[in-house]
């Protein structure tokens, strides 16, 4: 996305489409889970991962756009189902992570076919679960669209984070946000 009058870059999103995930060997989050539930949806399914979004920006007008972007992209090549990785810094040693899947879990986990398995997984038994956490502003978005999570977190030592699998399917879509991107 371009600011019009500068020409400048204010946002991005990668996204990886079937074709190009099998290029590339699978899923960005395959190295973190077993998606092996979710290969059946493979041929309709993106997905998004490091959204950027240039720091004067940041604002709900400049991710409505980029979400715009991304359902028009999907609508385009009859895409289904968006996944990707929603990140929660462990630089408390994952107290809050736990804390925040333990807070989702009830209402926003997904159904069991759509389950997926940490390959390194946050030991949240082991953790606080009860701690008052907001949820981080992209994931919390996914989630009032009609978002599920997949699992439990897995920890990323490479980023230091626990990531929530977080999966869209674009029928699922809150019909008070859908008049926004599905135009």
């Amino acid at each position: 996305m371009y600011d019009s009058g500068t020409n400048q870059v204010i946002g991005t999103y990668r996204i990886l489409a079937p074709a190009k995930a099998n290029e590339a060997g699978g899923y960005y989050s395959a190295g973190e889970f077993d998606l092996s539930r979710l290969a059946h949806l493979f041929e309709r399914t993106v997905e998004v991962g490091r959204a950027c979004v240039h720091q004067n920006y940041r604002n709900g007008g400049t991710i409505t756009m980029l979400w715009a972007g991304l359902a028009k992209y999907m609508q385009i090549h009859n895409y289904e189902y968006m996944i990707g990785c929603g990140s929660i810094s462990m630089s408390d040693g994952g107290h809050l992570a736990a804390s925040l899947y333990h807070k989702l879990q009830d209402e926003y986990l997904s159904p069991l076919e759509y389950r997926v398995f940490a390959h390194n997984p946050l030991p949240i038994q082991s953790l606080s679960n009860n701690l008052q956490v907001a949820c981080p502003p992209l994931i919390k978005g996914y989630l009032r669209l009609g978002a599920y999570i997949c699992g439990e977190p897995a920890w990323d030592p490479y980023f230091n984070t626990a990531d929530m699998l977080v999966m869209l399917p674009l029928s699922r879509i809150n019909p008070r946000y859908a008049s926004h991107f599905m135009k």
